[in-house]
């Protein structure tokens, strides 16, 4: 299996990829304010990279349940510097954290490689254009409704099988329609985006029946309000918990995982791939 963004291109099996979360915002839910201005941003980012991510996912606009939606001009000034700034300085790949096609646009002009699209198909055929056009590595995310609602009333007959059928409706329209070949393609099940408690451990622990796709899956679970739900831990008390997901996730066949804590999260994932090497069939 391949992922290919732009010049860029993963061949699993390998290690899994770490991608690296910098935000660039006022209010994400677990560092919004940390790195709004452009010089922390590029600092943290490259700690980041010192600390092993693969990629480094850059977003500015926050999509925390119950975020306001930012204006474009807005995220453009927030994010485009730091791409500019990071794309001179280092050799993994970039990625925008956007729903916006304009966005994502002027982003990979900038020097971006990936798009991860937490509002997967909100745009619709605008978004699939741009990453057709510049042959950009694409997260497909499911989340049900927008960040300012998602958390409101999430309801599934079955999640699980309701976010299986999403991939497939999406891979099936962006193969054939879009232009977007199959190994520019990665699966997120938008762990937090429009889910219960309930609906989150269910998806994490189903992670597998997505592999019949054929595609990378990208778990993010870092820091996200669903542990304090179960376990009661605040923001900065979730990185056991965290890891606890990543190495399952790991285990259950993820091939990226996005994280806040980057070098915990490879030394998890690394014991994790050196026991599952020597697991006897």
């Amino acid at each position: 299996m391949i992922f290919r963004a732009r010049q860029f291109e993963f061949i699993f099996p390998r290690p899994t990829l770490v991608m690296g979360v910098v935000n660039v915002t006022p209010d994400s839910f677990s560092d919004g304010g940390r790195f709004l201005n452009a010089n922390a941003a590029v600092e943290h980012a490259l700690r980041l990279a010192g600390q092993g991510a693969d990629i480094l996912d850059i977003g500015g606009e926050s999509t925390r349940p119950g975020a306001e939606p930012v204006e474009e001009k807005e995220e453009l000034r927030r994010v485009i510097p730091v791409i500019e700034n990071l794309a001179a300085k280092i050799k993994i790949p970039l990625s925008i954290d956007t729903v916006k096609p304009a966005v994502a646009r002027a982003a990979l002009q900038a020097g971006v490689s990936i798009v991860n699209d937490v509002g997967t198909g909100r745009e619709g055929a605008s978004m699939w254009k741009v990453v057709s056009q510049f042959r950009a590595g694409y997260i497909c995310t499911h989340a049900q409704g927008e960040p300012r609602t998602m958390q409101q009333n999430p309801a599934y007959a079955d999640v699980v099988r309701e976010v299986g059928e999403f991939f497939l409706e999406r891979l099936t329209f962006m193969l054939n329609e879009a232009g977007i070949a199959a190994e520019q393609i990665a699966l997120d099940p938008g762990i937090g985006f429009g889910k219960t408690l309930e609906h989150n451990l269910e998806l994490l622990a189903n992670l597998r029946s997505f592999a019949k796709l054929r595609r990378p899956l990208l778990v993010g679970v870092s820091r996200k309000s669903f542990i304090e739900k179960l376990l009661g831990a605040k923001v900065n008390e979730r990185l056991p918990a965290s890891l606890a997901c990543a190495t399952l996730a790991v285990a259950d066949g993820a091939q990226i995982i996005r994280a806040h804590d980057v070098a915990e999260t490879v030394q998890a994932a690394r014991m994790a791939e050196a026991l599952l090497a020597r697991r006897k069939k």
